[in-house]
């Protein structure tokens, strides 16, 4: 309505009718664009000029009082707000040009730009004359941001790599290799007294003795035995580093496993006994493989299995005792009944090569054992028990002699312990360990006057009421394979009564150390009547029975006997250069042998170790011990990770 009253001459401009005076309203309109232009310019450039000196700093919130008063002057009752301009009076600005809005809007950005310079300025502590060059500083300092950006993603990733392969050690090897703590601060105590004890035999090793096959620890010089040839071989080194690691010795194991890598090897010609080095060194080699995953331990196992090989070429697959490294030859001992093999040496290889055939993807060293297996089970067994002698020609057994002590021992042990590294799938293993101890439970097992439980030697005949202390480790045996038999509450009493008369060798005698053999002759119960049996070499077996005892019963005596045993050591075995054995276990204060056995540290120690450990570490539903105490995994129930090479 208001349009109609409007002179038709009216004229308009953007929408907006254009009164008369319409020269003097162009010129405000320029005038308001100078002022922007001014305004910009007193804001942008006249701040250099009126900076304070270098005293005092410019604050962020001095400059945005600036853009407040620009934005009021330019647009009063708006503002501007994210670079763009807000128009609180639409009626009032609607008409102003697009083209002024965009060069405030643009302004705005550019003072807001300012502003961070400014701020920058303030927290590098820019002057004044040098604000002119802030953004080549803020370029500068952007271009160093993302230099160390770039490092951290880098740092970073480095770091998720190395932890990658931390978790990698860690979950490499075979289940419950380490850990074990007993939280029992009394049994954590002894458990720390082992450890002090390897540690102990082992320090002195490796500063007197280092590379040879043992310590003289009196002496304080190497030893060699005749099982080890004429080449120093390390055995100490291979046989105790998997106690190393499962005592958590790390610093000790490492130069173990570098000594391993670098310079341990069975170049040059010797002759070594077959037995006891896949005992040792293969048994060795393939623990440590089993609790760690290093593939460098197996390609060494199997270096060392090879040169055993030629020993197994005999008519009937029975290996023979010794090897000579270079040449292949093989031979039997001089007084092994005719040149007969003897049933724990060649019985004993089960464990290992079937693991090493699983490992390797090589056949070979399975096929060996199970062509002995197959002759054992073939032959037939004079009353059901096994001779210690096999002729390795003819197949047939040599002098009648049966003992579970020395000769015979590891035999039984392997059968048992077979059928559990099989998951519990070798059958025949199982067939025959069953037939065998029942044999020996019917013939051998005898009790003394006084109540104590021994198994007797057949010999020629007739039985001797002997036991070695090497035959203390079937009181285990029998333990450990009892609720896997038909009759659990006779073999568990029978590995209970043999760990009972064991224990009493040790205390009746002046060390509480045991005799190599004892005997129950007349008035004798579990002592030695002979001066070549009263020796005692840091043997294993008794404390290795009493281990088993202590995780199938939990009975505390067990750990008590153990415990005793420890004491025992440390009075009589002990000395500054590490331990030794001793040559008359009813002496006060007995004459010393000056050898530092490697089986103290592969199996006495460790079985000590063990007794005084949570079940945890070394599970037996997920490890077996070879002969030597060194741990192999039971197929399916223990899958050992291999770590990746580097």
């Amino acid at each position: 309505m208001a349009a109609s009253l409007l002179p038709v001459s009216q004229k308009f401009i953007n929408g907006v009718p254009v009164p008369q005076g319409r020269k003097t309203l162009r010129l405000k309109e320029k005038y308001i664009i100078l002022l922007v232009f001014v305004t910009f310019g007193l804001v942008c450039f006249g701040a250099f000029f009126f900076l304070p000196d270098l005293r005092d700093r410019v604050r962020l919130n001095d400059v945005k009082n600036r853009i407040r008063n620009v934005n009021e002057m330019i647009i009063p009752h708006g503002g501007i707000k994210g670079g763009e301009v807000i128009r609180h009076d639409v009626d009032d600005h609607k008409h102003l040009n697009e083209d002024v809005i965009k060069f405030q809007n643009q302004m705005q950005r550019d003072l807001a730009r300012e502003g961070r310079v400014v701020e920058m300025g303030k927290k590098l502590n820019i002057s004044k004359k040098d604000v002119v060059n802030i953004k080549d500083e803020i370029d500068s300092e952007k271009d160093k941001m993302m230099k160390i950006r770039k490092e951290e993603e880098k740092k970073k990733a480095e770091n998720e790599k190395e932890k990658a392969i931390k978790v990698e050690m860690e979950h490499a090897g075979g289940e419950g290799g380490q850990g074990g703590e007993p939280s029992d601060p009394d049994v954590r105590k002894k458990r720390e007294k082992v450890r002090e004890m390897m540690k102990h035999a082992w320090v002195n090793y490796e500063k007197h003795a280092w590379g040879a096959n043992e310590l003289r620890p009196i002496s304080k010089r190497g030893h060699s035995a005749s099982i080890f040839g004429s080449l120093s071989l390390g055995a100490t080194i291979i046989d105790a580093a998997d106690t190393l690691y499962i005592m958590e010795l790390m610093d000790e194991y490492k130069k173990a496993r570098d000594w391993i890598a670098t310079s341990f090897s069975f170049e040059g010609a010797s002759e070594l006994s077959v037995f006891e080095t896949n005992i040792r060194f293969v048994g060795g080699l393939l623990s440590l493989y089993a609790l760690t995953g290093d593939v460098m331990y197996k390609r060494k196992a199997i270096k060392v299995a090879d040169k055993l090989l030629p020993a197994f070429d005999t008519p009937t697959g029975i290996p023979q005792s010794m090897v000579n490294t270079k040449t292949g030859s093989a031979r039997n001992w001089g007084w092994a009944s005719g040149g007969c093999s003897i049933l724990a040496e060649f019985g004993s290889f089960h464990l290992e090569f079937v693991y090493l055939s699983e490992i390797s993807g090589k056949s070979v060293y399975k096929d060996k054992v199970m062509k002995i297996r197959e002759v054992l089970n073939s032959i037939e067994k004079p009353n059901g028990l096994y001779p210690n002698y096999l002729n390795p020609r003819t197949g047939r057994w040599g002098q009648s002699h049966t003992a579970i002590g020395a000769l015979g021992d590891s035999f039984y042990e392997y059968l048992l312990k077979s059928w559990l590294q099989s998951g519990k799938k070798d059958e025949m293993a199982k067939k025959m360990y069953d037939e065998a101890v029942q044999a020996i439970s019917e013939k051998l097992v005898k009790k003394s006057p006084g109540g104590l439980t021994y198994v007797a030697e057949y010999k020629s005949g007739r039985l001797e009421n002997k036991m070695d202390h090497l035959g203390c480790f079937a009181g285990g045996m029998f333990a450990l394979g009892a609720k896997y038999s038909d009759n659990e509450e006779k073999y568990m009493n029978l590995g209970a009564g043999i760990s009972n008369t064991c224990h009493e060798s040790y205390a009746r005698s002046e060390t509480k150390l045991g005799p190599e053999a004892f005997r129950f002759d007349g008035n004798t119960e579990a002592k030695s009547i002979r001066q070549n049996e009263k020796y005692y070499i840091l043997r294993p077996e008794v404390v290795e029975t009493h281990f088993y005892m202590w995780r199938l019963t939990k009975d505390q005596k067990y750990r008590d006997w153990n415990w005793e045993a420890i004491q025992a050591l440390e009075k009589n075995c002990r000395v500054d250069g590490g331990y030794t054995g001793v040559r008359d276990v009813y002496q006060s204060n007995p004459s010393q042998d000056d050898v530092q056995q490697s089986f103290f540290l592969a199996e006495t120690l460790k079985y000590l170790y063990l007794t005084f450990s949570d079940d945890s570490l070394i599970p037996l539903d997920k490890w077996v011990f070879n002969t030597e105490a060194h741990p192999l995994p039971i197929e399916s129930a223990n899958k050992v990770i291999e770590k990746k090479e580097r």
